[in-house]
């Protein structure tokens, strides 16, 4: 390897080091000040770093240095969250993962109820939600989607990596009364379930 592919890989090195969030191949490239496309020298990064204590990984087409999964547990911190989400507001994220871009109209028939005021606000102050344009309807409503930091926060490389339903089961993740949100994920609403999101707007109130 000559001493000037060696600088370009030191010069990406320093610019993910430096960055405040995580960059796309593209943002890398212009932050270092290079002509050519500079994934090959990412791949190569990627590749010097595993198994390391940090890794350098790409989550939805952005790349970042992150703690090795395996370490995670140990210097774990705790990161705070604007405001802990309601029930309501995890079927409304998971919701907008599984169909996005969706619109609040949208968000609503799935659930089979209103999304409470405010609901979205908290999951877009979180950073993992975001505006997407507006659906060329009628009246052009406001859709949504997530984020990149949404899917570094879960672990995410895409949304293919989403778990389905019978995943989030296998795992103990959903219970029996959690018929609300597996209908969400399923894209419909029961009866049950509407029973129950009527009740976590209750309690939102």
């Amino acid at each position: 390897m000559s001493l000037m592919q060696d600088d370009k890989l030191r010069l990406i090195e320093a610019v993910l080091f430096a960055a405040e969030g995580p960059l796309t191949a593209a943002e890398v490239q212009r932050h270092a000040g290079l002509a050519e496309s500079v994934l090959p020298h990412l791949t190569v990064l990627s590749d010097h770093y595993a198994g390391r204590g940090i890794e350098l990984v790409e989550r939805g087409g952005r790349w970042h240095f992150q703690t090795a999964a395996d370490l995670g547990h140990i210097l774990r911190r705790e990161r705070e969250v604007p405001r802990k989400l309601s029930r309501a507001g995890i079927e409304t994220l998971a919701i907008i993962a599984y169909h996005e871009p969706v619109s609040r109209a949208e968000i609503e028939a799935i659930r089979g109820s209103q999304v409470a005021k405010g609901t979205i606000d908290v999951l877009m102050e979180a950073g993992w939600v975001r505006p997407a344009g507006r659906r060329e309807t009628p009246g052009r409503p406001l859709i949504y989607a997530t984020t990149p930091d949404f899917l570094t926060y879960f672990g995410l490389d895409s949304r293919r990596d989403l778990p389905g339903v019978e995943d989030l089961r296998a795992a103990g993740l959903l219970e029996p009364v959690d018929v609300a949100l597996e209908a969400a994920l399923q894209g419909t609403a029961g009866e049950d379930a509407d029973d129950d999101v009527d009740d976590i707007e209750r309690d939102e109130e």
